[in-house]
């Protein structure tokens, strides 16, 4: 629904008159407060006298998102799972078996699936899935053909020449992910996709951090992670509870939908963080949730209330049962685990 938008945005009235003007006149109805910003922001970038190229990265990244957003916008209902792995991965190879499977079996859950559009891993990813499951969200490298292996439809080929608005895009549109054995380019992101985590600004996911059978790269990782970053406080011990780590495709898929099971998604409301489900939860539930998580709520206790305005106004999953505490945003691997606890049924998962 529209949303007022008073204040100046341009600091010159008079452009402020103008771009509502031109609002008026595109025909747009929704979001007009953040339609009106962006051009605001491109106005005053306009004016700021900045460097060609500067302009140039502003608007390649924009136009970028806008194909993104296009692209995706016909499935957005529809889970997706990214696969992230090596491009030089060989067809003969475990690996690429199994995420060739990780593929098949996701999309017969009901998944789709979302790759670089590489050769390699993200190959065998959308040979498993299929033309009808596949997202190919690809990067221009001048040694690499990134064509989703001529499998992908071109309508959800997404194209981008910079990194950020890319790894922006699997994070943005991905509801879960597996990491296979890969190089400097799948460490990047699933480093990426853990700080993001870890900090908060991405929702609680599910991580699979799949080692082939007979492979040990990912348990390896773990095992650093155990030696050096642990013991200098480098990161929590609880952060290794952002990842599962497996070697069965069926465990994985299990794991990615077993995450899902109750729980929908988040979002704050006046400061509370509002958790919607797919289904209520008993009083016992509640209690033991309520035992078990006490540590991250900062005060007050895990309850259940109703819709909010905001949600409504939205028109944000308002006829889920929500769940609300006051969480102390810092401790996010063991939201994480409060996730876990939900879909699971029991407190302590």
């Amino acid at each position: 629904m529209p949303r007022s938008n008073s204040r100046s945005r341009t600091g010159d009235p008079d452009l402020d008159l103008l771009v509502q003007e031109l609002i008026t006149r595109m025909g747009v109805v929704d979001d007009v407060d953040l339609v009106t910003q962006m051009i605001a922001s491109v106005v005053k970038m306009g004016r700021d006298g900045h460097e060609r190229g500067d302009l140039k990265i502003a608007n390649q990244a924009l136009r970028e998102l806008r194909n993104s957003y296009r692209s995706f916008a016909p499935y957005r209902d529809q889970r997706k799972a990214s696969i992230f792995g090596s491009a030089r991965t060989p067809e003969d190879s475990p690996a690429y078996a199994a995420a060739r499977e990780m593929g098949r079996v996701l999309a017969e859950r009901d998944w789709m699936i979302i790759t670089g559009g590489g050769p390699g891993i993200m190959t065998a990813g959308v040979e498993g899935a299929g033309r009808d499951n596949s997202f190919g969200v690809t990067i221009r490298l001048p040694f690499e053909s990134m064509e989703g292996g001529g499998i992908v439809p071109d309508e959800r080929m997404v194209r981008f020449r910079y990194f950020f608005t890319r790894k922006l895009t699997f994070m943005k549109e991905s509801s879960a992910y597996v990491c296979f054995p890969g190089g400097f380019g799948t460490l990047d992101e699933t480093f990426e996709l853990l700080t993001l985590l870890q900090t908060g600004k991405e929702s609680p996911s599910p991580v699979v951090l799949f080692d082939p059978p007979g492979e040990t790269y990912w348990q390896t990782w773990r095992q650093f992670v155990l030696d050096e970053l642990v013991p200098e406080n480098l990161v929590s011990p609880a952060d290794l509870n952002l990842v599962h780590l497996t070697s069965s495709v069926d465990d994985a898929a299990d794991y990615i939908c077993d995450f899902y099971r109750r729980y929908h998604s988040m979002r704050y409301v006046e400061g509370h963080l509002v958790l919607r489900l797919l289904e209520p939860i008993s009083d016992g539930e509640l209690e033991a949730l309520n035992n078990e998580f006490a540590d991250i709520v900062a005060n007050g206790r895990i309850e259940r209330v109703d819709t909010s305005q905001v949600e409504l106004d939205d028109h944000d999953a308002v006829d889920l049962p929500r769940l609300a505490l006051n969480f102390d945003n810092r401790h996010f691997a063991r939201l994480h685990q409060l996730v876990r606890a939900l879909s699971s049924g029991v407190a302590g998962s």
